[in-house]
């Protein structure tokens, strides 16, 4: 069974956007923080986006290797990106490409037949997918860089539950600019 680990940066009290769909809160990341996301990218054999977050991906990384002054870890992410396999959720879009797939139908259904599958781990992104998946108990482990700011509402990492979920702590630790980064594993 294929692991599928949640990751996005946020603020200190629990947004991954300020209200309005801002993400300006984060700045540029550090370069430590950059290459602590791209290691996570490396790691996953299929990344499963939401809309949202996939349009946010897609206007920038098909050539972010190509772009004036990009460094050598932004070169690596934009074609470690285009090359990773991905799937997008979405009812309202009707074109996908880079080496990616559209679901229409049952998001659920079909990260279950996934995690079913054999192969490296999943990266799961965009609030509105992950919060399904969380609530259906898909989750395996958690990856958060918080940053040292607050916003005061907007959207939320982690979405209204049934039930407590158990964590195992795997990872902590200080990047430059406050950020903290943690890792959780679901316990089942």
């Amino acid at each position: 069974m294929r692991k599928l680990i949640y990751g996005m940066n946020l603020t200190l009290d629990g947004y991954i956007a300020a209200p309005g769909d801002d993400i300006s809160w984060g700045g540029p990341p550090s370069d430590e923080l950059f290459r602590w996301w791209l290691d996570h990218e490396r790691e996953s054999g299929l990344t499963l986006y939401g809309r949202k977050l996939w349009e946010a991906m897609s206007s920038h990384w098909p050539t972010g290797d190509q772009q004036p002054g990009a460094t050598p870890a932004e070169i690596e992410f934009a074609r470690n990106w285009r090359d990773t396999p991905k799937v997008v959720f979405s009812s309202t879009i009707d074109k996908v490409d880079w080496n990616t797939r559209l679901v229409t139908g049952d998001a659920i259904a079909e990260i279950t037949r996934l995690k079913a599958g054999d192969g490296g781990p999943m990266s799961i992104g965009g609030a509105t997918l992950a919060g399904a998946a969380m609530r259906a108990g898909l989750i395996d482990e958690y990856a958060i860089a918080t940053h040292p700011v607050l916003v005061g509402g907007g959207t939320p990492f982690f979405t209204a539950l049934d039930g407590w979920v158990g964590l195992n702590l795997v990872e902590t630790r200080t990047l430059p600019g406050g950020v903290v980064l943690t890792r959780y594993e679901t316990r089942r």
